[in-house]
């Protein structure tokens, strides 16, 4: 299932998930666009898969627009995109701030809107188109203290299975992944607030993590991105409109 020749754009591409997005689809054959709003970051992860860095913030609108003839200048086509940028926020329901609130959906809503609006297209046009929403389980079932998180990641799972139907019979598809928790930047962050507001040993406060996935582990960011790599494929054409979680069974559809 080769991805030869294809053009991907990876958003969030600089570390975690995102990270291993773009070393798969390259590894698969994909010639990758990383982007992401830490240069540093990017700049490694493009130099070690022979790719391309993109310096966006996809929570900032004026920046995406700004972004998109950069993108044309870079490369001619985009025929997969992956939109993985993603931020999380916990805190009780009422103590939940409108910067906060907003800030999770520019990022994991509207983001991922505004990219495919721009992107998808001229996919149509072309022949061929992928998308993959990196959503989160938080997108198919609800969690205490993540109120804004769980209702972004709802949003995006609904605007792809919504968009899915109206280009249906089109070359393109779309598809959300849904992790548990990761072995991520932002899970070491989780567990270092569970230690702060609980006093929790590190190993109590992984435990608290674990122990919500019946495999009672933290998902790997390469089988993450080994499920976005399958649904970029010219085989995965018939998996359209679907939310597929990647977490050890914590989620069962």
């Amino acid at each position: 299932m080769s991805l030869q020749g294809k053009v991907a754009l990876v958003t969030g591409g600089g570390r975690g998930i995102g990270r291993a997005v773009a070393e798969r689809l390259a590894q698969d054959g994909a010639r990758v666009v990383v982007a992401g709003r830490t240069e540093p970051e990017i700049a490694a992860v493009s130099e070690a898969i022979g790719g391309i860095a993109l310096r966006l913030d996809v929570g900032d609108r004026a920046e995406v627009a700004a972004a998109l003839p950069r993108l044309r200048e870079l490369v001619e086509h985009v025929d997969i995109l992956v939109n993985n940028a993603g931020v999380a926020e916990s805190a009780p329901f009422f103590e939940t701030t409108d910067e906060a609130w907003d800030r999770m959906f520019a990022v994991n809503v509207t983001g991922a809107f505004a990219l495919c609006k721009a992107l998808v297209p001229a996919m149509m046009e072309r022949g061929f188109g992928r998308v993959v929403n990196v959503a989160s389980n938080a997108g198919l079932t609800g969690y205490a203290y993540s109120s804004g998180y769980c209702a972004s990641k709802h949003a995006i799972v609904g605007m792809s299975r919504a968009m899915a139907l109206e280009i249906a019979r089109s070359p393109v598809t779309i598809n959300c992944v849904c992790p548990g928790w990761v072995e991520t930047q932002m899970s070491r962050e989780a567990v270092a607030r569970i230690q702060a507001k609980t006093g929790r040993s590190l190993e109590e406060a992984r435990k608290a993590l674990t122990s919500m996935s019946p495999q009672r582990r933290m998902v790997e960011p390469d089988e993450v991105a080994a499920v976005v790599a399958m649904l970029c494929t010219h085989e995965a054409r018939s998996i359209h409109g679907q939310a597929i979680p990647v977490d050890g069974g914590q989620v069962m559809s």
